[in-house]
């Protein structure tokens, strides 16, 4: 038999596991480690309570079964004893207990025994052992979880461990006495940890295999035994007494003819995850003056995760209770000190190992480190919410410095990173989006251009023949000349086509941004220097800052200024007010253009940037201003929006066109 280190009692299914940390908050002795987003049980520091195959909702929990073993050893010819313990009562609650033992007889169990009657041997020692001496303070031993735990997280205490073997090796030992050491020993009951305190090296070999009632079910289905294809059959001897109360909180106690006088208090008795764990911490503490801890892993035996019943704590009582009535009322007491007196000197003595599994916590600067690492940089960050399976931040961070967790465990920090992954997706998102609407401008602004050139440079020649005629023609007919009207209007409107022509070739032309550092402020000073303003129209210059640096193209901005200007002048027909003001962050410079015209209406919004789209009177726009104004600023990788009401009625009447552009915009 190999030392339980070497066998893991619960392993995980990763494919169940959901990551809950469930699991993780119920282990007591913080067994498992999350590596990967996966929960591990590490077998060395499991001390087989079960708290984690009991919460886990996904079944992700699989406990070493013993069903090949014991199935082994009943086909091997040899006289095999099934122990069955002392909370079978309230497992099979809808089975007649001698129907239950004529089952197991019919499995190929030689010898049916209650291992309460261990308990009644073991009760006697406890007994024994606290009148003895005085002066010791002992931790009852009968639960095998509470052992581990100590040898692992109080290898201090482990002196302290009543030198007591377990109703279970107590049995074991009785039946061998009985019936010679060949027989093999079987034992069945609610405890995984059970499985690894048969595997220890201080017990290797006193107890052959250790069932759980869930996998005894399991092999009953598997060998189709029922109970009413068996016949009913009473327990063999040794019979037990009290020894039955061992399942219920505080029944050992009670089997031992020991009480908890609150008065005295040198009895304590202590149960559950969270109750043994402060119970062993005073008793090392010194805070408890007790005598005699007596503490169980789980809210007595009945509540093992070993069990299948459903049915609640105090339901399972009432069925133990119940059960060692009935037997009482049929038990000569003479018969059991007489059965007793026969094992008065049978050796139940024990030893215990130190299996020291403290891992040394952080320092004060580690734990600081590793907190600020999961976003608790205050003390008020430090939510203890215990949605990663630890009951503070502190400890959840000690367990991140021990290799037992990960700082995805927190909650707040995973929700606060996945808000900032959100945000960079969004920002992401509406980069794209302006990449790709960019990119379907400038697409059909290439188109445009394309065509645009060929029309101007056919037109430019001609054209250029007709204005230098028409213009000699005008010359000579003199300033009286019957004509001069009219050619006055060719003059007009072939200068004006001249200036279309010239759109059009500006439009069409490959730009490239030549990108040098400028002084934003000199800049629009400059040009609004050479803009010609309507006398009905006031002009505002405004600059938020003293400064305003960035990495432009100088000619094209001006360009954007100029043309963003004369639309506003345009919007103003009876005069108003022109607004241009300057502004930026750290990462952007802004420059806005503010008229209190007449505004755009809805419907025109969406096409005000498309090449040859204009509001103006025939003859006064081309519409092709802001489509250069827009790949001008698409090419600074920058933004141009605009915000415009042409109803009076709801407000003052105006647009206000605002371009931002990268301080250091991207080059090449």
């Amino acid at each position: 038999m190999r030392h339980t280190d070497d066998i893991p009692l619960v392993t995980t299914i990763r494919e169940h596991c959901r990551v809950c940390y469930t699991c993780v908050r119920e282990c007591p002795a913080k067994a498992i480690r999350i590596t990967e987003g996966q929960a591990e049980v590490l077998h060395e520091r499991c001390i087989g309570c079960g708290n984690c195959v009991r919460v886990c909702s996904q079944n992700a929990k699989q406990v070493q079964t013993s069903i090949p073993a014991v199935d082994a050893l009943l086909a091997s010819g040899a006289k095999v004893a099934a122990c069955l313990a002392p909370s079978f009562p309230a497992e099979f609650d809808d089975i007649e207990y001698r129907r239950l033992v004529g089952m197991l007889r019919s499995l190929g169990f030689q010898l049916v025994v209650e291992t309460a009657f261990g308990a009644d041997l073991v009760a006697d020692r406890y007994r024994r052992l606290f009148e003895a001496d005085q002066s010791r303070r002992y931790i009852a031993t009968s639960c095998p979880a509470i052992v581990g735990y100590v040898e692992r997280y109080h290898p201090n205490l482990v002196g302290s461990l009543a030198p007591i073997v377990s109703p279970m090796i107590a049995t074991a030992r009785a039946l061998r006495h009985l019936h010679g050491s060949e027989l093999k020993v079987v034992f069945i009951g609610p405890c995984i940890a059970k499985k690894g305190e048969a595997g220890t090296q201080e017990v290797e070999g006193e107890v052959d295999a250790v069932l759980t009632f869930v996998e005894l079910r399991a092999m009953l289905r598997l060998h189709g035994v029922s109970p009413l294809s068996v016949n009913g059959s009473e327990f063999d001897p040794p019979h037990a007494g009290t020894g039955a109360l061992f399942a219920i909180s505080r029944g050992m106690l009670q089997a031992a003819g020991m009480s908890e006088d609150l008065a005295v208090g040198e009895v304590v008795s202590a149960d559950g995850r969270d109750g043994f764990v402060d119970a062993i911490k005073e008793f090392e503490a010194g805070d408890l003056d007790a005598r005699l801890l007596e503490v169980l892993c789980c809210k007595g035996c009945i509540m093992g995760a070993g069990m299948s019943s459903q049915l609640p704590l105090f339901n399972r009582r009432s069925c133990v209770s119940h059960y060692v009535r009935h037997r009482l009322k049929t038990l000569d007491p003479e018969a059991a000190k007489a059965e007793l007196a026969r094992f008065a000197n049978l050796d139940l003595s024990r030893v215990y190992q130190v299996n020291d599994q403290r891992v040394a916590s952080p320092s004060l600067v580690e734990l600081q480190a590793i907190l600020e690492r999961i976003g608790k940089r205050r003390p008020e960050d430090e939510l203890n919410c215990g949605a990663c399976g630890y009951e503070t931040c502190r400890e959840h961070a000690v367990a991140i410095h021990k290799g037992l967790a990960e700082s995805e465990m927190c909650l707040p920090y995973t929700i606060d990173r996945l808000r900032r992954v959100v945000d960079k997706l969004a920002i992401s998102h509406q980069e794209l989006a302006s990449a790709r609407e960019a990119l379907t401008h400038s697409e059909k602004l290439a188109s445009m251009g394309q065509l645009a050139a060929g029309i101007a440079h056919e037109l430019n020649n001609p054209l250029g023949v007709v204005i230098m005629f028409a213009h000699l023609l005008l010359e000579e007919i003199g300033k009286d000349g019957k004509s001069r009207e009219d050619l006055q209007t060719i003059v007009e409107n072939a200068d004006r086509c001249k200036k279309i022509v010239s759109g059009l070739l500006h439009f069409a032309r490959q730009n490239k941004v030549t990108l040098a550092s400028t002084d934003f402020h000199e800049l629009v000073d400059r040009v609004v220097r050479t803009l010609v303003v309507p006398e009905n129209v006031t002009l505002r210059v405004e600059h938020e800052h003293e400064e305003e640096n960035a990495d432009v193209d100088r000619d094209q901005i001006a360009q954007i200024l100029t043309n963003l200007v004369s639309n506003a002048q345009a919007a103003m027909p009876e005069g108003g007010t022109l607004t241009i003001q300057t502004g930026g962050d750290e990462k952007n410079v802004r420059l806005k253009v503010a008229d209190t015209g007449v505004g755009i209406s809805e419907e025109n919004r969406a096409k005000i940037f498309d090449p040859f789209f204009t509001t103006k009177g025939v003859g006064k726009g081309t519409g092709l201003g802001l489509a250069v104004t827009y790949g001008i600023v698409k090419m600074h990788r920058g933004q141009i929006s605009l915000e415009s009401n042409h109803q009076p009625a709801k407000g003052p009447t105006g647009t206000t066109f605002t371009v931002v552009l990268p301080r250091q915009a991207a080059r090449g």
